[in-house]
């Protein structure tokens, strides 16, 4: 229990100082993960403004917000911090602004596509409620504890600390892939339903399965780097992965729309028939980005389920 305790009540390599080791390939490491975050934040920027053409929506918001607010504040606080440029403080102070519109936002992303496969309200309104439970919750402990063990750097803080971090690390790990997997199951369903789905269709739905996966493989690889101990590699490779994933929304996107357009899904009883309006992408019949305002009629292709 002591042995567990001192181990708490270490520093955090990196957290103050930044890296301050002699290694030149975990140098090179962290400046390959700081450019490819800043690379995919400016792609991602570009993206946004010319596959939206009417800026509204949860989706949209959380994209671009997780986007502009997240990535780039987040890049250059990483960058000043871990290369010990300039003011610690301003490296904070930019890391934390990052952190709140980059991790949380990502759960709102997946919130806001999960309307496409899944229509019990009560399960809706209780993962959107825990989301905002969770980022009140674990947000300002960790926002404080970084500043206090930056600043104090005593064992006390360092463990609140190192514990903080940990919990929101797997928390908000854990969360995402509940979030990813209860998408995955419904999907599934889908698959399973009615032979009128075209097999284009079924490929683009295991594709679907596919990024999803691939987002919760990529949350094992931070939860493990954090155990471990290597404070500033997670924290970059976080950032970073978090970009990835904002780029695979893209293509989760563009699958949504292909499924759309195999199918010819009639969104009102005049025949406006592209679903991507849900997420108020090139389309002129765009509706309230929510499908339960839309009305969404599935049901002569099997995939209608009655809200709860």
């Amino acid at each position: 229990m002591t042995d567990i305790s001192a181990s708490l009540g270490q520093d955090p390599e990196g957290l103050v100082g930044g890296y301050e080791g002699n290694s030149t390939a975990i140098k090179i490491t962290m400046g390959v993960l700081v450019a490819l975050l800043l690379y995919n934040a400016i792609e991602l920027t570009i993206l946004i403004f010319t596959t939206f053409q009417r800026y509204h929506g949860l989706y949209f918001w959380s994209l671009m917000l997780s986007t502009t607010l997240g990535l780039y504040p987040s890049g250059i606080g990483n960058l000043l911090h871990f290369f010990d440029i300039g003011p610690l403080w301003l490296a904070f102070l930019l890391s934390n602004i990052g952190f709140y519109f980059m991790v949380p936002a990502q759960s709102l992303i997946l919130y806001s596509r999960l309307h496409l496969v899944l229509y019990n309200q009560r399960l809706l309104r209780f993962i959107l409620y825990a989301i905002i439970a969770t980022t009140i919750l674990i947000g300002p402990p960790v926002t404080t504890t970084t500043w206090g063990s930056a600043l104090v750097e005593s064992p006390g803080w360092n463990a609140a600390y190192t514990i903080m971090e940990r919990l929101q690390v797997t928390w908000f790990c854990v969360q995402e892939f509940l979030i990813s997997s209860l998408y995955i199951r419904e999907t599934v369903k889908l698959l399973q339903m009615s032979t009128a789905t075209s097999k284009r269709r079924k490929n683009i739905m295991y594709q679907l399965l596919a990024i999803n996966i691939l987002n919760a493989g990529m949350d094992v690889a931070v939860i493990v780097v954090e155990y471990v101990g290597l404070y500033y590699l997670q924290v970059l490779l976080k950032c970073t992965i978090y970009s990835i994933k904002l780029k695979l929304e893209y293509a989760v996107l563009g699958k949504l729309t292909a499924i759309v357009e195999s199918s010819h899904l009639e969104l009102t009883p005049s025949g406006e028939n592209d679903l991507s309006g849900i997420f108020a992408v090139h389309n002129d019949n765009v509706c309230d980005p929510m499908p339960t305002k839309c009305h969404i009629e599935l049901a002569s292709y099997g995939l209608h389920k009655d809200d709860a």
